[in-house]
């Protein structure tokens, strides 16, 4: 199994800068992607960016894009999500999610392994 455990969210005015971090642990040699992910209240879980775990090659939805940057610790192994120009529509549990599988890395139902979320508030 692997183990996510989140950390660093927060509260932030609109225009700044929050740095998520998702530890991962246990049988990291299965995993194929991770990737981070929100969701909003009444609203479905949304990708945001995806990491390929062997070669840490990213990918971005548009609404992030040249705003949000994914990257990996190897000796840490640990993810990150650098969030910068925050905007009040960022507002959203973050969740970082882990797969065996390969494929499209936006598929939410494909990541088997998830941490518990982290609150991240964008004021106006």
């Amino acid at each position: 199994q692997v183990q996510l455990v989140e950390s660093g969210g927060g509260l932030v005015q609109a225009g700044g800068s929050l740095r998520l971090s998702c530890a991962v642990s246990g049988r990291t040699l299965t995993i194929t992607t991770m990737g981070w992910f929100r969701q909003a209240p009444g609203k479905e879980r949304e990708s945001v960016a995806g990491i390929n775990w062997w070669t840490n090659s990213p990918s971005y939805v548009d609404s992030v894009k040249g705003r949000f940057t994914i990257s990996r610790d190897n000796a840490k192994n640990t993810v990150y999500l650098q969030m910068n120009s925050l905007k009040p529509e960022d507002t959203a549990v973050y969740y970082c999610g882990g797969r065996r599988t390969g494929g499209i890395w936006t598929t939410v139902g494909e990541y088997e392994y998830w941490g518990q979320g982290t609150q991240v508030t964008v004021t106006p």
